[in-house]
């Protein structure tokens, strides 16, 4: 059997036995897969790990808690063997033989008539790498592939084309906050691809670097428009590559729902009729603080934390914020967008009572290469903004969780 390669092949199991015996560490880690793939799954194992107990808890799977007994495999399709007993291995292995039972055994692979494969999953493909020698085995360099495969197609660095037409449409793709390596799997690979590429200035921009010549990049920033007419702009450039049979993403900054006019975006290519997929991102009202050493929340410290936006000025007509509300939080406030109203900022949070002395820290160009963090206090952070000459974008965080870090800094005085 050693001389030939094993036979690659995908099992459907769902509704089918599977008998695992053992619920130790290999249990757990197989577990998680046969329940994905919908099998009737029984367990025969005296002792189990919390995390396997909490699987026959919610009826994931039904425990048998007993030693393996002559019998247990009878109607299996698949079997796992991976108890600590190798003479009950042995026996349990000889029965799946005899019932011609497909059969793993994590102790002796040679013995087994099954292997099973270092998977992975990217969007609809499952990739399984076994080794073909069996006399040479080696789990990592099989784990290695399997992880390189995956990590190609999950960033868009292996792109195998498609066969089929692909439906035209719009993804609102979350970008983060700056740092190319914190998009999610998803926005990387529907990046990888589009036909045209809509982004913002806060995107991720090294990320367009990387894109195939033939995708069209249109910075939306400098899309002809009115003072007033921004957004609708871009909305009809969304619109018009999508009608002319283009996969189009929309990259930008942080979050789309987090002050990013996603739902409006969305909402304008509804009315026409155009599919939009929404990719969440990871907003830099949080990532950013954490990136500059600030948790938002900390024990004993602060319980909750508020985002606000700073673009309107506390004491202008359109607001919409509580601020006085704010001002009597004991929680962390987090200002996106308020390098430039900061001063009218901390003199209303002042004014409906918040200590002048409630620490700030200014994080500007979060998570890239240019980030810097600059501290001051309610009471001098106006002045502090404009002797540090601290730009857009730049997060701001105020509460005393900016003491907590281990790189919090004095504030300025």
């Amino acid at each position: 059997m050693a001389e030939h390669p094993a036979y690659p092949v995908g099992l459907r199991l769902t509704g089918r036995r599977v008998v695992v015996l053992g619920g130790g560490q290999v249990a757990q880690r197989r577990l998680p897969a046969l329940i994905a793939a919908g099998a009737d799954i029984i367990l025969v194992s005296p002792e189990v790990t919390p995390s396997v107990q909490a699987m026959a808890d919610a009826g994931e799977i039904t425990w048998h808690q007993r030693p393996y007994e002559e019998g247990d495999l009878a109607d299996a399709w698949y079997a796992l063997i991976a108890t600590g007993d190798t003479e009950a291995n042995t026996r349990a292995s000889a029965e799946a033989e005899r019932n011609r039972v497909w059969c793993v055994r994590s102790d002796d692979a040679d013995e087994a008539t099954a292997w099973t494969p270092a998977t992975g999953h990217s969007e609809g493909v499952t990739v399984a790498v076994l080794t073909t020698d069996a006399r040479g085995r080696d789990p990592r360099h099989t784990a290695a592939i399997r992880d390189a495969v995956v990590e190609g197609l999950r960033d868009g660095t292996l792109v195998a084309p498609h066969h089929r037409t692909r439906t035209p449409g719009v993804a609102l793709v979350g970008g983060g906050p700056g740092d190319p390596d914190l998009i999610t799997v998803r926005g990387r690979r529907l990046l990888a691809e589009a036909d045209v590429v809509i982004a913002d200035r806060l995107g991720p921009r090294d990320l367009l670097a990387e894109l195939p010549p033939h995708v069209e990049v249109i910075d939306a920033a400098k899309i002809p428009y009115g003072r007033f007419m921004a957004q609708e702009a871009i909305n009809n450039a969304l619109i018009e590559h999508a009608k002319q049979g283009k996969s189009v993403v929309r990259l930008k900054g942080g979050d789309p729902y987090v002050f990013g006019r996603g739902m409006e975006e969305l909402q304008a290519l509804a009315e026409v009729g155009i599919p939009c997929t929404v990719v969440p991102g990871i907003s830099s009202s949080i990532s950013v603080p954490s990136a500059a050493g600030i948790p938002v929340t900390h024990r004993g410290v602060a319980h909750e934390f508020t985002v606000v936006s700073g673009h309107v000025a506390p004491d202008d007509e359109r607001s919409l914020v509580d601020w006085p509300a704010l001002a009597r939080l004991t929680g962390t406030l987090v200002i996106l967008m308020g390098v430039d109203k900061i001063g009218k900022i901390a003199e209303a949070l002042v004014a409906h009572g918040k200590p002048a002395d409630t620490p700030v820290a200014l994080v500007q160009e979060g998570t890239t290469a240019a980030q810097r963090r600059v501290d001051a206090t309610l009471a001098t952070v106006a002045e502090t903004v404009r002797t540090e000459d601290v730009k857009p974008p730049a997060v701001i965080v105020i509460g005393e969780v900016v003491k907590v870090g281990p790189t919090a800094t004095a504030p300025r005085e």
